[in-house]
């Protein structure tokens, strides 16, 4: 449930602005919708406040009392995801996402989140993008100790693959490290689009 991604951020369009509190109850209502249609786990990308405490309450409220959140508690504005908003046209329509993305030159605004996310009721926090932002995944790992995700996004992927297919750099061996490098961070979790290549290649091994 990427609700970053799907159109769930509520926007004053007259005046530019993020409406906080109007888009938790859409991203509640979402989440719980995706639990019962059968989803495992929740993973909210929005960013806005409170966005945790109200898809636990709502959850709970259901009955899926059981159901884990994965929180994008520490999600930097980045150019990173340029390949994927390419691809889905997600690109705002105005303005840009830093109003509620955090700023990449802001450590201790990422801890504070992930800290806020933990005790809203968050199972797993993660930090996304991955590569550029390792220092950030050690440091939440050793502050909280708590179960942690990484999240490769677009660009780290496409910039792989791109220089792959000019014979530049051996793919599975610099997926491996990179990957190797996120999970030496701290990462408990790995999300990349190069799973299913990942797994055939440990297969491999």
């Amino acid at each position: 449930m990427d609700h970053g991604h799907c159109g769930l951020v509520r926007q004053d369009k007259s005046g530019g602005r993020i409406l906080n509190d109007p888009t938790l109850k859409l991203l509640a209502r979402a989440a719980a919708s995706h639990a019962q249609a059968g989803a495992d786990m929740v993973a909210p990308s929005d960013m806005m406040d409170g966005r945790v405490r109200a898809i636990r309450a709502e959850l709970d409220r259901h009955g899926f009392q059981e159901t884990p959140i994965m929180s994008y508690a520490a999600k930097f504005a980045s150019a990173f995801y340029g390949p994927f908003r390419e691809a889905a046209e997600s690109a705002p329509k105005f303005g840009d996402r830093r109003s509620y993305q955090m700023d990449p030159a802001n450590a201790s605004e990422a801890l504070r989140e992930v800290a806020l996310d933990i005790h809203e009721g968050a199972d797993i926090v993660m930090v996304k993008p991955a590569l550029a932002y390792l220092d950030i995944l050690q440091r939440v790992k050793t502050e909280f100790g708590y179960p942690t995700a990484a999240y490769a996004v677009s660009g780290e992927y496409s910039m792989v693959k791109a220089a792959s297919a000019k014979g530049w750099i051996d793919e599975r061996a610099v997926t491996l490290e990179t990957l190797l490098a996120m999970r030496r961070a701290g990462a408990d979790i790995l999300i990349t689009y190069a799973a299913a290549d990942v797994a055939r290649w440990l297969q491999e091994k």
